[in-house]
């Protein structure tokens, strides 16, 4: 099976993406890949999978590899013979801006290249932390508190502290502050003004029950990965997250009765359903006195939550033969030549 494996992008998460890319290059054995690298100018390389390791891109060799454009259908490698057309499905691997925007939904879309990851609506809701809240109350699935905080707005805080402090479209604990006391409050908001004008402060919940459960739908059905606790500390910090976006082991299964799995699974069909299709995605759950409250929906996960799956490899061939397809509108005039007919023109 030929996959292209889309990674880099111009956002705050750019590094990630790269470690994720090369992490699935070691995970996808049976794949014949293709990796496509975008750089913070926009600019499309062709990197050679025997380049596939972090120093080429830190010291600027990606250069030195073929540049790509876009066509209908294709990725096209251009020189004096000719050109040559990559027309692959793409794996849509860039973390952060560009990749959950909907930015790159939207290009491939334009060019009618087939892709595995969420599409531009999807990217509306999950990209954003305020748009994630707003999906919550209106498919009603529990989230945890929340106060919206703008730049350069003057507003007090009606939730008690602890609290914690994050930017709207940033991942990766990018900006994010835990804040126990008021006296931090304002250096915390100035820390997530610097990546976002608007910022998320939620209850900052000690010893919180989390849980997480990646998944996609195919075969008319979700195909769920194994329900996983994850053993963090209070706060995992961007160093610490970046070396869980190399995850490749797979972890165990949580420990926790069928009930609350199927409650766990519930919540997440209720996400996915009518908005993800066609993307693999995670979501991160707290647990609170029995309640099941959505944290956090990641529709580009690091490495793919490869870890999550039994099968990883026979997932994503079982999501790329059930990829949706988009119908393009038929252009035929039939409307400008009965005007011109009417006229005698």
């Amino acid at each position: 099976m030929k996959l292209t494996i889309l990674f880099g992008g111009a956002s705050f998460e750019h590094e990630i993406s790269i470690v994720s890319a090369i992490t699935l290059k070691e995970k996808l054995t049976t794949f014949d890949l293709n990796f496509v690298f975008c750089d913070g100018d926009h600019q499309f390389y062709l990197i050679d999978p025997a380049k596939m390791k972090a120093t080429t891109f830190s010291k600027g060799e990606h250069k030195k590899q073929p540049l790509l454009t876009l066509t209908n259908g294709a990725f096209s490698q251009k020189s004096m013979f000719g050109s040559k057309e990559y027309a692959d499905v793409v794996l849509n691997l860039i973390h952060g801006g560009d990749g959950e925007d909907g930015t790159i939904a939207a290009l491939l879309d334009f060019y009618s290249i087939k892709y595995i990851g969420p599409r531009k609506e999807a990217c509306t809701f999950s990209y954003d932390k305020r748009f994630t809240k707003y999906l919550c109350e209106a498919i009603n699935v529990k989230s945890v508190k929340y106060e919206v905080f703008y730049k350069n707005e003057q507003k007090n805080l009606d939730l008690e502290f602890p609290v914690i402090v994050k930017p709207a479209t940033l991942g990766s604990s990018i900006g994010v502050s835990i804040v126990k006391e008021e006296s931090e409050f304002d250096y915390a908001l100035d820390t997530a003004f610097e990546y976002d004008s608007v910022v998320l402060v939620e209850p900052f919940i000690e010893g919180v029950k989390e849980y997480n459960l990646a998944g996609f739908s195919a075969d008319n059905k979700i195909n769920f990965s194994i329900v996983e606790e994850p053993q963090k500390e209070e706060f995992l910090d961007f160093e610490k997250k970046y070396m869980d976006f190399s995850r490749s082991e797979s972890v165990s299964k949580a420990e926790i009765e069928e009930e609350l799995i199927n409650k766990l699974k519930t919540n997440f069909e209720k996400v996915y359903r009518g908005l993800f299709e066609g993307a693999l995605i995670r979501c991160d759950f707290f647990v609170v006195n029995g309640e099941v409250l959505l944290n956090e929906i990641n529709p580009i996960p690091g490495s793919m939550a490869n870890y999550l799956f039994e099968d990883f490899e026979a997932s994503l061939l079982l999501l790329v033969n059930a990829l949706p397809h988009k119908k393009r509108a038929k252009i035929s005039y039939d409307y400008i030549h009965s005007i011109s007919q009417a006229k005698g023109k």
